[in-house]
């Protein structure tokens, strides 16, 4: 599998308003500026793993490893989603086979580690809530502003050998975890 660091980096922006130069019997006016939120929000998740080998018509499953979300954009850090996605798996030897993304499900489980405030919630707590990776899922999200925050969760992935259209060998795939 692959690691992918998603960082929402936002700088300080100082915006001034320009204003004339007072006279000298002028009260002075206050300048106006907007500070946006400084810091980082990434994820990591493990570079790769195997899911080992079965034949047609097997499920395949393995804990996928710790992901982390790090939410550094303190102050009044706000709401974030983690999103799980996935490739089509690929067996790049001839003949050339590609089992779907659909055949893979995930379930992120509860936290494992949770640090900050708000409200951390997984989004397939159970193993009986997991879903298919057909399209891009919510793995974990955090709801309330609370600033510097972090949570941790060791999610299962499950692949579904097809009965047909496949063949003995390496199938390969990318999970990508991103968070905004």
């Amino acid at each position: 599998m692959h690691r992918r660091t998603q960082p929402l980096v936002t700088a300080a922006v100082l915006a001034v308003t320009a204003l004339p130069i007072p006279s000298a019997s002028a009260a002075p006016s206050p300048a106006t500026y907007v500070l946006a939120r400084e810091g980082v929000l990434t994820v990591t998740a493990p570079a790769a793993m195997s899911l080992g080998s079965g034949p047609p018509g097997s499920q395949r499953s393995a804990q996928m490893g710790t992901v982390t979300v790090t939410d550094h954009r303190d102050p009044g850090a706000g709401a974030w989603t983690a999103t799980v996605s996935s490739t089509d798996y690929t067996r790049t030897t001839t003949p050339v086979v590609t089992i779907g993304r659909a055949n893979m499900s995930y379930w992120s489980g509860p936290a494992t580690d949770t640090q900050g405030g708000g409200t951390f919630i997984p989004g397939q707590p159970t193993a009986a809530s997991r879903v298919t990776l057909a399209v891009p899922r919510t793995a974990f999200s955090h709801t309330a502003i609370a600033g510097v925050n972090n949570a941790s969760w060791t999610p299962t992935l499950v692949l579904s050998i097809p009965f047909s259209g496949v063949a003995a060998g390496t199938y390969t795939g990318v999970i990508t975890h991103s968070v905004a």
